[in-house]
């Protein structure tokens, strides 16, 4: 893994990495165990792939921990989830602490429990000032919910004459998404073999790298995660340039 490592070019890893953390129940499963024993389990690939971008110098990490769609699972699967979330950030605010991470989450939270709610509160408001790496949690999040709330809070602002119609382009969008003080992505990884977005960070992702990988996410780790930067920078991103044109901007 040390290796893995040293071969990551430090000045062209990627600014802003989304994961979206899939093949929890699954992996559960395979095993034998319920689907919360995965969930359970995945806590611990947050932790490595956290460490491992701090150790490469990543400014955002935004991962996909609850979608508006999972409030249709079974109701014990997410009463679960939220009181292994509550735990998760009560036994991490430490680490956190220790490693300069600012948390940060987007979505409707006001559909989250309560105590949910508190405790992200709390931990947001601890880590606010640290500077090293900002770790952001999708949670109660739907990309296509969060476009139709940008679209009513600007018609309403039309409407009552705040903002012209021909006022609003790219910069004004993205300064009413939730990732509003987040740069967009420029690597989104999934995991578990499944190949689509899942309605994750739609916008945001106009011009990412896309990365799929077999592995289910209780078994991804710090190896797995070099291993998909090193992939990410033998890629040419153009953003609709030629690679002619690309490279005379990097001469």
């Amino acid at each position: 893994m040390e290796i893995l490592k040293t071969e990551i070019a430090k000045n062209k890893v990627p600014n802003h990495i989304a994961i979206i953390m899939d093949g929890n129940g699954r992996w559960a499963q395979s095993k034998g165990q319920p689907r919360i024993f995965g969930h359970k389990n995945g806590v611990n690939s947050v932790r490595e792939v956290i460490e491992g971008c701090g150790e490469i110098g990543i400014n955002y990490l935004t991962l996909y921990a609850f979608s508006t769609e999972n409030w249709k699972r079974p109701k014990i699967e997410v009463k679960t989830l939220m009181s292994l979330l509550v735990s998760s950030l009560k036994k991490e605010l430490k680490s956190l602490q220790k490693n300069n991470i600012k948390l940060n989450t987007i979505g409707n939270l006001n559909d989250l429990p309560e105590k949910a709610q508190k405790e992200l509160s709390e931990v947001i408001k601890k880590t606010e000032n640290n500077t090293a790496l900002t770790l952001t949690l999708a949670l109660s999040y739907g990309s296509r919910d969060e476009i139709v709330n940008v679209i009513k809070n600007l018609s309403k602002k039309v409407v009552n004459n705040e903002l012209g119609v021909e006022e609003i382009n790219e910069n004004v969008i993205n300064n009413h998404l939730y990732t509003f003080s987040l740069p967009d992505v420029d690597f989104l990884i999934r995991t578990s073999g499944e190949k689509r977005i899942s309605n994750f960070l739609l916008w945001q992702i106009a011009y990412a790298e896309l990365y799929f990988t077999d592995t289910f996410w209780p078994d991804f780790r710090k190896e797995h995660l070099f291993n998909a930067i090193l992939e990410y920078q033998n890629r040419e991103r153009r953003f609709g340039k030629t690679s002619e044109q690309i490279e005379k901007i990097n001469e």
